[in-house]
């Protein structure tokens, strides 16, 4: 199957998405909702954005699944599942923060083989090809372990739970990362957060507690770029987390996070 097939149809509908969310950022957003928390945050502009995503894929391919984050759980017999998050910083984007996206990656027999992330406020477009590298805006993204040599230069970027338990335990976290690192940012969008590793903005990249649709197409973009990626497991709040670096970076982040007491390696 041409993956380069796949990567086409996910640009389209992720910037067809990415145009109804330009249209109406900065304007009051009607319908406002929560999911697992009063923080966590839903809108129609959320539902609108993954319709429109949906109905693109259902017209060219009917016989694929779909799972969205705002509730698309269409079962497929192609083999193709594609994974959906119409915008990735909802919190953002209903205050007026320009830091958002719409990310849809492409599985084809429980692979991802093919990811789109689309930042409107910025005009970026990223994508990745399994086997075939990353692109921003069609300029192809290669890092350079060289860079950043030692963690106590690298910029870190990382997410928070909506869970106040939570947030309390990945506060603890930072007080053992922040002495060791140049300094932490958080924007609120994981996609975002993967790409600009990617890019070579941030240096890596750590958060738990991410949903498959938070990640799947930033992280297969990391990776064709060039970082190193992995995943953490155990108690606590590293539970399902995800790791992304620049080359030669991920093994001193790991161990780092690993000392903080509360996760242990897959």
């Amino acid at each position: 199957m041409p993956y380069d097939e796949l990567l086409t149809l996910a640009l389209d509908a992720a910037q067809q998405a990415a145009e109804i969310l330009r249209s109406g950022f900065g304007h009051a957003v009607a319908d406002v909702g929560t999911k697992s928390s009063p923080t966590d945050m839903v809108s129609a502009m959320d539902r609108a954005a993954e319709a429109r995503i949906s109905q693109v894929l259902a017209e060219h391919r009917p016989f694929d699944a779909v799972t969205g984050e705002e509730g698309t759980a269409t079962a497929g017999t192609s083999g193709v599942r594609w994974v959906v998050d119409p915008l990735d910083g909802t919190t953002n984007y209903l205050m007026g923060i320009p830091a958002y996206s719409v990310s849809i990656a492409v599985e084809v027999d429980g692979s991802v083989v093919g990811g789109v992330v689309v930042d409107p406020s910025r005009d970026e477009t990223w994508a990745a090809v399994r086997g075939g590298g990353a692109s921003c805006n069609g300029r192809p993204l290669r890092l350079d372990g060289s860079e950043c040599p030692e963690l106590a230069t690298a910029l870190i970027a990382t997410g928070f739970s909506y869970l106040p338990q939570r947030r309390a335990e990945q506060a603890a976290v930072l007080t053992r990362l922040l002495p060791e690192i140049r300094d932490i940012r958080r924007f609120g969008s994981a996609a975002l957060d993967l790409c600009w590793v990617a890019g070579g903005r941030f240096d890596g990249y750590y958060e738990w507690g991410v949903n498959e649709w938070d990640v799947a197409a930033g992280q297969l973009i990391a990776t064709e770029a060039g970082a190193e990626s992995t995943t953490l497991a155990g108690g606590g709040p590293m539970n399902g987390a995800v790791l992304a670096t620049r080359p030669g970076l991920l093994g001193p982040l790991r161990t780092l996070l690993l000392h903080s007491g509360v996760a242990s390696p897959t």
